[in-house]
């Protein structure tokens, strides 16, 4: 897996994961289990590979191609 996410992209991916996941400790009723969906933010910032970036051909790192 060749990184493909960058910094920036990863500060937001963590910023808006953990909102989310804030919304799943604190939120009532139904919709709060929507706040599981921060997981998949947070593991693509710790990863640095975004499997949606790949299939668009999208590339937020600044880093050379391999």
């Amino acid at each position: 897996m060749t990184t493909n996410v960058g910094t920036l992209d990863r500060a937001i991916r963590v910023l808006i994961g953990i909102a989310l996941i804030v919304f799943l400790a604190t939120g009532k009723g139904p919709a709060h289990w929507l706040g599981l969906i921060g997981v998949v933010p947070l593991a693509t910032a710790a990863m640095g590979w975004c499997p949606l970036y790949r299939l668009l051909g999208f590339n937020s790192c600044p880093a050379p191609r391999r």
